[in-house]
């Protein structure tokens, strides 16, 4: 079992930067890969990176590559996602998700596990 709880959203300005994180907790973490995806009123669950955490490799989708990074920390057992030059067709709510090391991937029904989700607005 593995809970996740993410943070970090708000409101900001087109042009802007937010941190998101997700606290992870539970056995065997270290053999997941963990996702953020990210669903907008009316729309679709869509992924938005994703990071095995043993070995650390990172895959984007191409609508947030060179403006979002994903990253761990295996002291604190957090997932962060670095958004910078946010656009308003980034507002969503942002899920953290967790999948077996061999199943992640950009599919959300590949996920066992889902956090809450966070709000980010971005205004133009």
């Amino acid at each position: 079992q593995v809970q996740l709880v993410e943070s970090g959203g708000g409101l900001v300005q087109a042009g802007g930067s937010l941190r998101l994180s997700c606290v992870v907790s539970g056995r065997g973490v270290s053999s997941y890969g963990m996702g953020w995806f990210r669903q907008a009123p009316g729309k679709e669950r869509e992924f938005v990176a994703l990071i095995r955490w043993s070995t650390g490799s990172t895959y984007y989708a191409d609508s947030v590559k060179g403006r979002f990074t994903i990253s761990r920390d295996n002291a604190k057992i957090l997932i962060y996602l670095q958004m910078n030059s946010l656009k308003p067709e980034d507002t969503a709510v942002y899920y953290c998700a967790a999948a077996p090391f061999v199943l992640a991937d950009s599919r959300p029904q590949s996920y066992d596990y889902w956090g809450q989700g966070t709000q980010v607005t971005v205004s133009s």
